[in-house]
């Protein structure tokens, strides 16, 4: 895939996770903590999760570029396992539910508001890294969560991460559904894949 094509799409869907949690911004704190059954997440919740995950990962790639020492390229073929990964987060009609680390799982942690403006301001950083990462190659290793042996292409690991806050964005509004039936949700622009 063309490295820049792949890059603006990323950028265009890290603003669309921005304008999608925004909106939950003036939602009362009972909508926010509202769960469906005592194993689900609340919009907090799922919001909460994501920051978890940027916390390990925005440094991780940051990290990946200012040691990057290989030059872009016009195309990016990302790795088979960089492509199952990103592809096995990919949000679907009917979201398959997925264990997560005991680390990341924010269910019944105290969380205020707070969370929602935290999420925001690391979407803007993944957008920052972003643009810096057209000035190096997309092939460069990025350490994952998990496991410190188990590192991905810079490209993957962008990929991977931003279609996981996507798959998430898609849980938040099922759960807006959950609490108001008759409301319609818009859906999130048809995704093509991974990028190959």
């Amino acid at each position: 895939m063309q490295t820049a094509a792949l890059l603006d799409r990323l950028v265009a869907e890290c603003r669309y996770v921005i304008s999608e949690v925004e909106k939950h911004k003036h939602l009362e704190l009972d909508a926010l903590r509202w769960r469906k059954d005592e194993q689900s997440w609340n919009i907090l919740e799922c919001v909460e999760h994501l920051n978890r995950y940027g916390v390990f990962y925005l440094p991780a790639i940051e990290s990946a570029i200012q040691n990057a020492r290989k030059a872009p390229g016009d195309h990016f073929a990302g790795g088979w396992l960089g492509r199952y990964f990103a592809n096995s987060m990919l949000p679907k009609v009917k979201l398959n539910k997925m264990k997560t680390f005991k680390d990341k799982n924010p269910l019944n942690t105290p969380l205020d508001p707070s969370v929602i403006e935290v999420c925001i301001q690391q979407q803007i950083k993944m957008m920052e890294l972003i643009e810096r990462s057209r000035e190096v190659s997309l092939e460069i290793r990025v350490s994952t969560s998990l496991s410190s042996l188990l590192r991905l292409k810079l490209g993957d690991t962008f990929q991977f991460v931003i279609n996981h806050n996507l798959r998430h964005v898609e849980q938040i509004k099922n759960v807006l559904k959950s609490q108001s039936p008759h409301q319609s949700q818009p859906r999130i622009p048809q995704h093509r894949g991974a990028g190959y």
